[in-house]
Parts: structure tokens; C-alpha cells; sequence
């Protein structure tokens, strides 16, 4: 199978990335989490894990994700407050609440929610 490569500033290290890989969810996607109670609105996508050994390597061997497949950055919320969190593809589901995002951030990134998702801001679109 065909291999790109780039460099995650998070992880200190250069990533090994199959051409094929397929993200279930895309930026401004409302999820959430399928075992922990939290939403949230993704702003990256990271095509394999692309973060720090130490991070990886801090999750439980019986709930740790597999590496290969994509990873998602989210503006999240729980009962008690809101965070950053990076989850794995098979760990998030489609939120069906469905409402907004109360997250600090998520006025920077994004602009409208519609119909169950976020646009990005345009000045931050390429």
C-alpha cells in the first residue's frame, strides 16, 4: 500500500500515513464520545495517531485505539467544563442531540451552525 509522510509537532516525530485513509466524521462535525460522557466540534483531523508516545501510551491497554485509522481534535464539553480532546475514529459517534457547542472556542474557529454542524470561519479556510 502507497505511504505519505508528515510531521507532527505533537508527537516530535515524522507519521507514516497510508494514501487511503478514510475519516468518518469532517471539520465542524458535532460527536460524541462512545464511552465517556462528552461532545464536541471537530477542528483537525489527523489521517493516523499523531500524538505524543506518552499520551498513547497513558490510555489503558484494554480501551487503547489502534494508531491506524484517523484521529480527530475537538472543542469539548462536559457537565463541568470544556477542553481539548483528541479522539479516535472508532471511540466517536454522530451527536444525536444535534444542538450547539458550548465551548469557548468555538466562536474563533467557527462561524454559523446549521443543520447539526459548523462552518468554518472563511479567513481560516484555504
Amino acid at each position: 500500500m502507497a505511504r505519505t509522510q508528515f510531521f507532527s509537532a505533537a508527537a516530535g516525530r515524522t507519521i507514516d500515513v497510508p494514501q487511503r485513509a478514510v475519516a468518518r466524521f469532517g471539520i465542524g462535525d458535532v460527536v460524541r464520545h462512545r464511552m465517556f460522557d462528552f461532545r464536541g466540534v471537530i477542528f483537525d483531523i489527523d489521517p493516523v495517531f499523531a500524538n505524543s508516545e506518552e499520551w498513547y501510551e497513558s490510555i489503558p491497554k484494554h480501551i487503547r485505539p489502534k494508531r491506524e485509522q484517523p484521529y480527530y481534535h475537538l472543542l469539548a464539553e462536559n457537565e463541568e467544563s470544556s477542553y481539548v480532546a483528541y479522539v479516535s475514529q472508532q471511540n466517536l459517534l454522530a451527536d444525536a442531540e444535534g444542538g450547539p457547542v458550548d465551548h469557548p472556542s468555538v466562536a474563533e474557529l467557527f462561524s454559523d451552525f446549521e443543520n447539526g454542524r459548523y462552518r468554518m470561519r472563511r479567513s481560516l479556510t484555504h
